[in-house]
């Protein structure tokens, strides 16, 4: 969803219950979370473009509610081919990853999120993406917006520094 010209992009995992419903990423409670922390590090999410890694809402059903599965290796490698396609297409500038799943989709299994959450990374090196070296966009990797939602230590802290991590990515931009 977004801007097809965008210069940024952001990857999530997968689509919450309210993204599934409406066929758009972003639009549940992390999704207004993302768009309050994008506006505190100046990065206009009208000309941004979103997406995620694994594109169906998996979950489990509770009574009347449908409560989020994490997406597993298989997974994601199956959704693989639409996430390069969007990369080859959009071929943006930055490149934000969401969360831990949607970084190890771009940098593979290995990628750990506590060790490079808000470095300026360079573009990956893999066989299936559509760059090679520094052709590619810059990538910042942060939390997901549903994991400050979820936390049960200090939410105003992690959300400080998602906004932080995003402002390193709004400054890969100037």
């Amino acid at each position: 969803d977004g801007d097809p010209d965008a210069r940024i992009m952001l990857v999530g995992e997968m689509p919450g219950d309210r993204e599934d419903r409406e066929g758009r990423p972003f639009v549940g409670p992390a999704g207004r979370l993302l768009a309050k922390a994008l506006d505190e590090a100046e990065i206009d999410r009208s000309s941004a473009y979103v997406t995620n890694v694994v594109k169906h809402f998996k979950f489990t059903e509770r009574g009347k509610r449908r409560i989020h599965q994490a997406p597993n290796r298989t997974e994601v490698v199956a959704c693989r081919p639409w996430l390069v396609a969007e990369l080859d297409l959009l071929e943006p500038e930055v490149l934000v990853c969401l969360g831990a799943t949607a970084a190890k989709a771009i940098f593979g299994p290995s990628f750990r999120l506590t060790r490079h959450r808000g470095e300026l990374l360079p573009p990956p090196e893999l066989d299936d993406i559509p760059w090679t070296g520094n052709d590619g966009p810059r990538v910042v990797a942060t939390v997901h917006p549903s994991a400050v939602l979820r936390t049960q230590s200090d939410r105003a802290t992690m959300y400080a520094e998602m906004v932080d991590d995003l402002r390193v990515a709004a400054s890969a931009l100037r």
